[in-house]
């Protein structure tokens, strides 16, 4: 199975305001985010979770409601999180409201565009709710930032002292944190409720290979989720990427990532990783004619990790 946990649909670029070159949300006016494009892009996915976005500081906002009339309209295969700013002063009252009525499983966050520290009292307020009701929070980075983001914002070692200040809360560092890839790789080593995505890694191969083959020597690599980050990338993209990555290494003395590794990222069960229930799912399984086998390329390794 197939569980994407990231991709993001809108009703027009507009409402991405300032947030249109922040490439998480796709940074080029070119790539449509419908709710048509998404069902096609993700079709071989079998759970997509969706995530929402609101920013006052780039006055962007993808509305709550548009996001979840789609997902209520496709909910045996898909999951929402609500966008939400914790600098604005109804954030909490917004939670269960979210969660009761509009049927949300998280939330999306973005400390650098949406310009707060991770540990603003605020948001630290925001975080101990979202503990108390379960909803698990995605925190977004991107390879480009609008200009009028707080790039320091971004560093994912600032999400120590929230795993230490919230145990409980699960919390997932999108884009594996980048630029700062090692430091997400050492708070995944420390926290049991921290988790990181492969989003954008497809778009630059040797950036993939390195930092999945660090994830697998600092043995971290099971707490990768697949992403495809919608509309940058189709999940079956990012499937045939992940499983090419160690053409990298082919006649060379690079080491390669295990195959079983890349297959456990691309079938990993992330929804109980997060504690989240899975829809109802009715549709076949439709994957395994239409992607690459899984059968190692030549002169590939498998390395066991160091004890």
């Amino acid at each position: 199975m197939i569980i994407d946990c990231h991709s993001h649909i809108w009703p027009s670029l507009s409402q991405l305001g300032k947030a249109q070159s922040f490439s998480c949300l796709g940074a080029a006016s070119s790539l449509p985010a419908k709710p048509q494009q998404h069902q096609d892009s993700c079709s071989h996915a079998q759970v997509v979770i969706v995530l929402g976005f609101t920013c006052n500081l780039l006055n962007a906002k993808i509305p709550n409601t548009f996001i979840s009339d789609y997902v209520s309209t496709h909910s045996d295969r898909t999951i929402a999180f609500a966008g939400i700013d914790p600098t604005q002063p109804d954030c909490l009252d917004q939670l269960p409201r979210l969660q009761q009525e509009q049927h949300f499983a998280g939330l999306v966050l973005s400390p650098a565009c949406q310009g707060f520290h991770p540990c603003d009292s605020r948001a630290m307020r925001l975080y101990q709710l979202a503990q108390q009701l379960l909803m698990p929070i995605y925190f977004l980075n991107g390879e480009t930032l609008p200009c009028q983001a707080i790039l320091e914002f971004a560093q994912p070692a600032a999400m120590d002292e929230v795993a230490r200040s919230f145990p409980d809360l699960k919390i997932v560092v999108s884009h594996l944190g980048f630029p700062w890839i090692e430091q997400t790789l050492a708070i995944l080593t420390k926290h049991p409720n921290i988790y990181a995505d492969v989003a954008g890694l497809v778009n630059r191969p040797w950036q993939a290979y390195r930092s999945l083959t660090l994830a697998y020597e600092y043995g971290v690599i099971e707490k990768l989720l697949f992403a495809s980050d919608f509309p940058n990338h189709s999940v079956k993209a990012v499937v045939e990427a992940l499983y090419n990555l160690n053409k990298i290494t082919l006649d060379s003395v690079l080491p390669a990532v295990p195959r079983e590794q890349l297959r456990g990222i691309v079938e990993r069960n992330s929804l109980e990783l997060l504690g989240l229930t899975s829809p109802k799912l009715s549709l076949p399984y439709p994957i395994s004619e239409e992607l690459p086998s899984e059968k190692p390329q030549k002169n590939e390794v498998v390395r066991e990790r160091d004890s």
